[in-house]
């Protein structure tokens, strides 16, 4: 098996069916993606991305970024409360959920926009960042440039 073909990682254990467990998890992702768990599809690729190769590219690092300015904030709207156990304890469960809800909503929104205003400030920073890099390097490969060409205009006078 060359390096391209090994896996990101082995399962060895007695009494482990490996394929059972892959296929499992496959399956398992596969429902989370269609209730929409994973509601934005670049997440999971550029976590795939990052698991599999982690480089150092322009590409990688602009869909991580577009990932990020997706994801940055979390939502604080109100969320349904459902119960997979059915009857009359699952809906005292929904009850008995609510309630708490009710209750700890107030603290939670407070937590979650200060959080958001975190968030917002670690993009902002992260991406005046990414520009002032992206920016030096354009710079330093027209300086490069500029220095490459006045080389070669004074090679033939030097070589004379």
């Amino acid at each position: 098996m060359t390096d391209t073909e090994k896996p990101l990682f082995d399962v060895g254990a007695d009494s482990v069916d490996v394929d059972a467990l892959v296929a499992d998890i496959r399956r398992t992702v596969e429902q989370k993606r269609n209730d929409g768990v994973y509601s934005d599809p670049r997440i999971a690729q550029a976590e795939r991305s990052n698991l599999a190769n982690l480089k150092d590219d322009d590409s990688f690092l602009q869909l991580y970024l577009d990932s990020l300015r997706d994801a940055v904030y979390v939502d604080i709207n109100d969320f349904n409360i459902v119960e997979r156990r059915g009857g009359i304890a699952g809906k005292g469960l929904v009850k008995l959920k609510k309630t708490i809800w009710s209750l700890l909503k107030f603290y939670t929104y407070r937590m979650w926009s200060q959080q958001n205003q975190v968030n917002g400030l670690l993009l902002g920073a992260i991406e005046a960042a990414d520009d002032r890099h992206r920016e030096t390097v354009k710079r330093l490969e027209a300086r490069i440039a500029t220095l490459e060409k006045a080389q070669q205009v004074d090679a033939p006078r030097n070589a004379s």
